[in-house]
């Protein structure tokens, strides 16, 4: 069972909080996902086996969290992960973002730059109210301030709000220098059909870092959990804590 952050007028947030040595790993879900997803699971066994420090949570709406997923936008889910790691944890952050949370752990990045020592994205996906939307989706949001689309990947429909959107295009990042200067890793799908590689390698281009690697991975999709591709997320995270 997960703890809770109780918050005084906002949704508590579960989360999972291991206590260990070094920097503590952050995981950052994707859209509509939670701390249970295999990625998530997979690290923190690991970090448990070498007696790292890990948070995992879930965003306000998503997983045992409180709060109605469709009345939260991006500018709520960096508030909750601020919220975490600000109350949870101290000391030095490593961020690992899946898609979205790919995102987040930019914007988390540039909110606390003096706590996070490394970025480690897992098909990021900063930007993608921007990149992700035909018009025709656009027009239905315009007009009725929500799109439910189904997804091959997932068993329930997907919603995307107008307030979710509109959060999104006040958050873009990749249209200018990023000014992060932490060692960032970013694992990338070449199958991937929600992240297009090419949003990997303009992500590298923007981060004012001079110490960001992308490292693609053929026949990989945008999930990324089968066992290689589990196996390079726990081989890039304990290289990079290993520099810091």
């Amino acid at each position: 069972m997960p703890d809770f952050l109780e918050r005084p007028g906002l949704p508590s947030l579960a989360f999972a909080h291991r206590e260990g040595h070094g920097p503590t790993i952050v995981f950052l879900p994707g859209y509509g996902s939670d701390m249970e997803g295999s990625k998530a699971i997979a690290l923190d066994a690991w970090a448990e086996a070498q007696g790292r420090a890990m948070l995992r949570l879930d965003y306000r709406g998503c997983g045992q969290s409180e709060g109605v997923f469709a009345e939260a936008t991006l500018d709520d889910w960096r508030d909750d992960v601020l919220d975490a790691i600000d109350m949870l944890t101290r000391g030095p952050l490593i961020l690992v973002g899946s898609s979205m949370g790919g995102w987040l752990m930019l914007l988390v990045a540039l909110e606390r730059a003096e706590r996070v020592a490394a970025l480690v994205g897992i098909a990021a996906a900063p930007d993608f109210t921007e990149w992700g939307y035909d018009e025709a989706q656009r027009a239905t949001l315009e007009a009725d301030g929500l799109i439910v689309s189904e997804h091959p990947d997932y068993d329930t429909p997907e919603i995307t709000t107008r307030a979710f959107w509109d959060s999104g295009q006040a958050n873009l990042l990749l249209e200018s220098e990023i000014p992060i200067d932490c060692p960032v890793r970013l694992l990338q799908g070449l199958d991937d059909r929600d992240v297009p590689p090419s949003v990997a390698f303009r992500l590298g281009r923007a981060l004012r870092s001079a110490d960001v690697q992308t490292m693609l991975v053929k026949g990989g999709e945008h999930r990324l959990s089968r066992p290689g591709d589990l196996a390079l997320l726990l081989t890039t995270t304990g290289a990079l804590i290993e520099t810091l």
